[in-house]
């Protein structure tokens, strides 16, 4: 879809200019932080249901309420903190997702205790070629909402100990953090997120 500033972009991206800004600098950027990766992880289980759009408007409240996604910090969350976040209306009031969150960053905690980082764990199931169009076409990215790859992520989050981290919910983490370019072909982005995922030193 090309957008009034003349660039082509991938069609769900549409007009919203939060949403283009999104796709343009941060959709398949591949990160090794754990903070950012778990902030995602858990943003991702808060859409299930959902469109990203109203996540990501909701986002820097998500943001303060979760103390920045900083995993100790949310690990220390108790049951009052979970009282006082399913009242307040910027974000999704959901208690299973918001208890959920709290227990994926103990999970979390434990996961770096284990592997050294969150991200190392993570970062072992990005596909192989193999698994992966050399170009997905929007035909392909509708008919395999959940892959291979994400269903092994998906079952190693949950032996892990984490919640809300289905197969779908898992491919659209990894689209998102640059496990995968799917980016579609003719994207401006394209280009630049394979020249990132070819640079990005993985995390071990």
């Amino acid at each position: 879809m090309q957008g009034e500033d003349g660039l082509a972009r991938c069609r769900w991206a549409g007009h919203d200019p939060l949403y283009q800004a999104y796709h343009d600098t941060e959709w398949g950027r591949p990160l090794g932080d754990d903070r950012r990766l778990f902030e995602k992880l858990c943003l991702e289980g808060f859409q299930a249901g959902l469109s990203w759009i109203t996540i990501l408007r909701k986002r820097e409240a998500f943001r303060e309420l979760f103390r920045d996604f900083e995993i100790d910090r949310v690990a220390g969350m108790c049951e009052g903190d979970v009282e006082r976040l399913v009242k307040d209306a910027r974000i999704i009031r959901h208690r299973g997702k918001i208890e959920a969150a709290i227990q994926n960053a103990k999970a979390a905690r434990a996961v770096q205790d284990a592997h050294g980082s969150l991200a190392a764990f993570l970062w072992r199931f990005e596909p192989p070629a193999s698994e992966r169009p050399p170009e997905p076409t929007h035909e392909w990215l509708m008919a395999n909402p959940i892959t291979p790859a994400s269903t092994r992520m998906s079952k190693a989050l949950r032996k892990a100990g984490f919640g809300f981290v289905g197969p779908t919910t898992c491919y659209a983490f990894m689209q998102s953090m640059g496990f995968v370019n799917d980016h579609a072909p003719g994207c401006h982005a394209r280009t630049g997120c394979e020249e990132a995922r070819a640079a990005f030193e993985r995390p071990i």
